[in-house]
């Protein structure tokens, strides 16, 4: 975990508009705060996660939306669990090494102890008719969590034809050729540094 942390926190600070920190100087125990009730109130995992801390910290005026896509990006490019990674770029962004700190434990504190009282007592409530129904209810619920903020997304890259190429591509590699994302998302790196490094080297040559 050390070690992930690390790596993060090394490409964040090569980034310069993730390392940026805001005008408003935010205090750690907002931070812990903020995350903690995100932590405690959202279902689905990382990808609905998105949703309640663009709400959160966009409209506290703690990030523009910019700044949000660009933690987003580098999180889903990042190794690890998607909700870590956005809690310690975005921690990082708010207060630096310290933010990313209170950000990740205060995100992982509170589904940590959820979880735990779950798996001590759920296996006496697992057959009860309301349980179920509760469970049941929450499915849709997820499944509109994690639509919102992808649609949010789009909307706010203002995506060009080949990139939903590549959105479209990469369903059907995923969905019926059952290709592994870890493939396309090596590929999807790959090609982009080989024609940025030509579109670069066009530029050099140009300035000659």
């Amino acid at each position: 975990m050390t070690f992930f942390c690390n790596f993060v926190l090394e490409k964040a600070k090569n980034s310069k508009k993730t390392v940026k920190i805001p005008e408003i100087m935010v205090s750690l125990w907002k931070i812990f705060l903020v995350f903690a009730k995100i932590g405690a109130f959202t279902i689905g995992g990382g990808i609905p996660m998105i949703a309640a801390i663009k709400s959160e910290l966009t409209e506290r005026g703690w990030l523009k939306d910019e700044d949000f896509l660009d933690i987003i990006a580098l999180a889903q490019t990042a190794p690890g669990l998607f909700a870590a990674n956005i809690s310690i770029l975005t921690g990082y962004k708010l207060r630096g090494t310290k933010g990313s700190i209170v950000a990740t434990i205060a995100s992982c504190l509170p589904p940590f102890t959820i979880i735990l009282l779950i798996a001590m007592f759920f296996t006496e409530f697992k057959d009860n008719e309301y349980v179920i129904r509760a469970f049941k209810g929450i499915r849709p619920v997820v499944v509109a969590l994690i639509g919102v903020p992808m649609i949010d997304m789009i909307k706010a890259t203002k995506m060009r034809w080949w990139s939903w190429v590549v959105v479209a591509s990469s369903m059907i590699l995923v969905c019926f050729l059952k290709v592994s994302p870890i493939y396309i998302l090596i590929c999807v790196i790959v090609i982009s540094l080989a024609i940025s490094w030509h579109i670069e080297k066009k530029r050099m040559e140009g300035l000659k």
